[in-house]
């Protein structure tokens, strides 16, 4: 048999993927209707439910980047206001283990994005989690967890790991970067660094890219609470700015680097192309928490320059709408996108 040759930045997508990306959309739909029955209210995202706040941030694009990475929203220097969403992936309480995340939304990005309702917006988003790699191979595996996430009703699916009888076939790697990826202590969502962990285009190149707090983002002392992370920011930004450097890292080599299995961590230098900084601001007033939990992101909120790819990215784009359309409707509210001053004038700057 002869192996396929693989080329850089190619997707190559497995037998009845389509089929499987349909089947996790029901089961998510399934699992998000019985989370929140008909009394139950406001419906929650089925990944990332409880956010620390959303900030209003400066995404600096950098002036003296490489030619070859000049591309979409790094084709120019200039700077992008930011909603910065910052949230746990399932725990509600902070002090219970979890992996957190960090989604960027950048406002007042021109051009036509991928998804066909929201061509027209002018959003470019970015999530992030703080782990490195994923612990789904491919969408087969992806649709074989929710399955026995399906049984557990939502509990770890030990059974995805280990249930066939043949150990060779056991799931060892996944567990073991599932455990590593929720056994981290977070003491501030300003405080950590976060990584794309799937890849994404750059033009015709395959990307990751990472964000790592500046060595001034210190860390206040707060009392663990069930919201300390929130408190965290909170103390924090009353006081003094923070600042995250951005960096990109292509991919160079298509079988040790590959697209089609975000276990595997690339080995190529990361370049600096962008500085966040996060302004000292209020951001917990009821508006601004309302606002951001209406808020809805996805990798696929994106310029064709900057598009998801691989396997998981992929069922992302199909189960993410169908989640929102579904939480948006069950919660009455309309799934939009924001404006760069509906935004700001949450802030009080319009």
């Amino acid at each position: 048999m002869q192996l396929k040759k693989l080329e850089l930045g190619k997707e190559y997508p497995i037998a009845e993927e389509v089929a499987a990306i349909k089947e996790i959309e029901e089961i998510s739909i399934d699992a998000l209707k019985q989370s929140f029955p008909d009394n139950t209210r406001p419906v929650l995202r089925d990944a990332h439910p409880k956010h620390h706040g959303c900030v209003r941030a400066e995404f600096v694009i950098d002036e003296d980047i490489p030619q070859e990475l000049k591309v979409g929203i790094f084709k120019y220097p200039r700077t992008f206001t930011a909603a910065i969403r910052f949230s746990n992936n399932k725990v509600i309480d902070d002090t219970k283990k979890d992996v957190r995340g960090m989604a960027i939304k950048l406002l007042g990005v021109e051009g036509e994005k991928i998804l066909e309702r929201q061509k027209y917006e002018k959003t470019q988003d970015l999530l992030l989690i703080n782990h490195p790699v994923f612990f789904i191979k491919d969408v087969q595996d992806y649709v074989d967890f929710f399955r026995a996430r399906q049984l557990e009703k939502g509990n770890l699916p030990l059974k995805f790991f280990f249930l066939n009888p043949n150990p060779f076939k056991w799931h060892l790697r996944e567990f073991i970067i599932g455990m590593v990826m929720l056994n981290k202590k977070v003491s501030s969502p300003l405080a950590i660094q976060y990584w794309s962990s799937t890849p994404y285009k750059l033009g015709d190149r395959a990307i990751k890219f990472t964000v790592i707090p500046s060595s001034t983002n210190p860390i206040p002392p707060v009392t663990q609470t069930a919201d300390y992370l929130r408190q965290a920011m909170i103390e924090h930004l009353n006081h003094q700015d923070a600042s995250f450097d951005f960096l990109i890292q292509l991919q160079t080599n298509p079988k040790t680097m590959p697209i089609e299995d975000p276990r595997i961590e690339w080995r190529s230098p990361f370049q600096k192309v962008a500085k966040i900084r996060i302004p000292r601001q209020q951001f917990d007033s009821p508006q601004q928490m309302e606002f951001c939990e209406h808020l809805s992101f996805t990798p696929w909120h994106s310029l064709p320059e900057h598009q998801p790819l691989g396997g998981v990215n992929r069922a992302r784009k199909q189960v993410y709408e169908a989640l929102s359309e579904l939480r948006h409707s069950l919660n009455n509210v309309d799934v939009k996108e924001p404006t760069e001053e509906e935004f700001l004038t949450l802030w009080n700057l319009v």
